[in-house]
């Protein structure tokens, strides 16, 4: 699911488009946030749905090998079993599925390709066929050889890999997010009752969060002059031109959550924003932003500017 620096990560690219476009206007950006986020969802369900096709694939294998003149006996080995796999059969039995099937028009059909050379890996392999063996039909049984899909096959295929990234263009920051996502479905997944059985959420707290972000957003952009003249007061050795957008970006964000964000700690705050730069920035970003924004804290804390609720959120 989507953590605090997951969606960080968001506000930061939302403003990084913002600070490049002529369009000022925020409810533009607010909208393009909430659709990055979205993204992450309609991903989630699509490589969910991915797992279901190839589960359904086991049909047209089994309808294959039942037109062959003469089936060798490792044809006779192979069952539909997995057609009927009970996290797979939970899955589509799954009301919040079946609607964000609907809502993102999900369908593996325009490339059928995908789905059956998924699933001849997986006819090969010796995980597949000690599932065939198994005689334990629980969903908690039956739930290790879909991991094993995922986790071993589908993160694996290149196929699968430049569909994601033609089709979400935050593909390769997101993927984590998706795995983490997964494994968070397969360990609801643990109820015999499909009815019981819930998808991942996309956040801990989705009315939190999402106020959050289009505070942080719009905050951002409301004080941008203010927070550039803080910083621009700290690195007066430094040509303008030198300092990278990432770097001005996430400073103003990191400024901006100091000064309107009372319940987040201070240090939380400083080492988030650095942690970022190492990921999106330059190689000496972090060691560059850790200074400026140490004193641009120190200076702020002076003023009475940081004021944080709770004991121990100011350190």
């Amino acid at each position: 699911m989507l953590n605090r620096r997951h969606l960080r990560v968001k506000v930061m690219q939302t403003l990084y488009a913002y600070r490049l476009s002529e369009d000022k206007q925020i409810k533009d950006f607010q909208k393009a946030l909430f659709k990055s986020v979205d993204e992450v969802n309609q991903m989630y369900i699509w490589a969910l749905n991915l797992l279901d096709e190839v589960a359904e694939y086991v049909l047209i294998d089994a309808e294959g090998r039942a037109n062959k003149f003469l089936p060798t006996e490792k044809d006779k080995v192979y069952t539909t079993k997995l057609h009927s796999n009970s996290f797979i059969e939970s899955l589509r039995q799954n009301r919040a599925y079946l609607e964000n099937i609907k809502k993102y028009d999900v369908s593996w059909t325009f490339d059928p390709e995908i789905v059956r050379s998924i699933f001849a890996e997986l006819k090969v392999s010796g995980e597949y066929l000690a599932y065939l063996q198994q005689e334990d039909r629980s969903i908690a049984a039956e739930k290790d050889i879909i991991k094993y899909i995922f986790k071993k096959i589908v993160l694996k295929s290149a196929d699968v890999d430049q569909v994601f990234e033609t089709k979400f263009i935050n593909w390769p920051v997101d993927k984590e997010v998706l795995q983490a996502m997964i494994a968070k479905t397969f360990k609801n997944f643990s109820s015999e009752n499909p009815l019981q059985n819930e998808l991942a959420s996309l956040t801990p707290n989705w009315d939190e969060d999402s106020e959050y972000i289009v505070d942080l957003l719009k905050f951002t952009i409301r004080d941008a002059k203010d927070f550039q003249e803080m910083i621009s007061e700290k690195t007066k050795n430094w040509e303008a031109d030198r300092i990278a957008l990432v770097d001005n970006i996430l400073m103003q964000m990191a400024i901006c959550e100091l000064i309107n964000f009372p319940t987040i700690p201070v240090k939380v705050t400083i080492n988030e924003y650095i942690e970022l730069s190492k990921s999106f920035s330059t190689v000496k970003s972090n060691t560059f932003i850790n200074g400026i924004l140490d004193k641009i804290l120190a200076e702020l804390t002076q003023q009475g500017r940081i004021n944080k609720e709770g004991r121990g959120l100011k350190g």
